[in-house]
């Protein structure tokens, strides 16, 4: 779906954006965007981790 946007596409929706929400809020959603998707990578990297040692005890 978004495989055509292209630089051009993704610098109109930014513009959209910023026109839309302003320079302040704009910023406060990019921060809560980040952290959302450190929070999600943390738990899926705990989640493989936590998959790999039940497979080692059920192994050993």
């Amino acid at each position: 779906m978004f495989q055509n946007i292209g630089v051009p596409g993704l610098i109109l929706i930014l513009v959209i954006a910023l026109i839309i929400f302003g320079p302040s809020k704009l910023s406060e959603i990019g921060r809560a965007f980040g952290s959302t998707l450190r929070e999600f990578k943390n738990s899926a990297k705990d989640l493989m981790t936590d998959e790999k040692e039940e497979k080692k005890e059920k192994v050993n």
